[in-house]
């Protein structure tokens, strides 16, 4: 029964952490243990420890005799956060670029059209689920484990706020120029060109976030 308990725990853990990273919930809600659990299909224990680990993991907040938050992000924070991601993700992709299967680049094209069909129907969701598993696939082909789950841990603090991406229409038209100069330069498997692009990608969707932080 421990057994079991502890890889639905796990489960529960890996999809609300999915849903912070992908912007489903909002900064500054609050997160109610029974409708996620009814949400989930699970009991409240599972949930009530997941949201404990995550808010262990500064991804949400703990608050006395209100409950657990999605934290807000003041521009200094923010900004501290974007720097790390350039130089993470910066690193992975170029890494990655040399590493990247023939199978991954057409996994990595397909998405890249699929975000191209998200942002001309103004569906958030649809984009930023496959914009998370693009940058996952170029990363992961970098074949270095621990600088993976570094992103994902920053990814955690700046999920909520990406939802906000499509906020402005004329702004999100062009979020994905960045990831049509990624694949043209994966093609040429130019690391250095990926790098720029994918640091691209991050300042352009970053300078707006930014302007929006508390």
């Amino acid at each position: 029964m421990t057994e079991v308990f502890a890889t639905l725990q796990d489960k529960t853990y890996q999809t609300l952490h999915q849903w912070l990273t992908v912007g489903r919930f909002l900064p500054g809600e609050r997160l109610k243990i029974r409708q996620l659990a009814q949400e989930l299909g699970v009991s409240v224990m599972p949930v009530r420890a997941a949201l404990q680990r995550l808010a262990a993991e500064g991804a949400l907040v703990n608050i006395p005799n209100c409950g657990v938050i999605v934290p807000k992000l003041n521009k200094a924070q923010f900004d501290d956060i974007l720097q790390t991601r350039i130089l993470l993700e910066g690193h992975a992709a170029e890494l990655g670029t040399y590493r990247m299967s023939a199978a991954g680049m057409s996994q990595m094209a397909e998405l890249n059209r699929q975000m191209i069909a998200a942002i001309a129907a103004g569906d958030a969701k649809a984009y930023l689920e496959a914009n998370e598993v693009f940058h996952t696939l170029l990363y992961r082909a970098s074949g270095s484990p621990m600088l993976l789950e570094l992103i994902e841990t920053v990814w955690l603090k700046v999920g909520p706020i990406s939802n906000q991406l499509f906020e402005d229409p004329r702004f999100a038209q062009k979020l994905n120029d960045a990831h049509d100069d990624v694949m043209a330069a994966l093609e040429r498997r130019d690391g250095s060109a990926v790098r720029r692009a994918i640091e691209q990608d991050m300042f352009y969707a970053g300078q707006y976030l930014k302007s929006i932080c508390v």
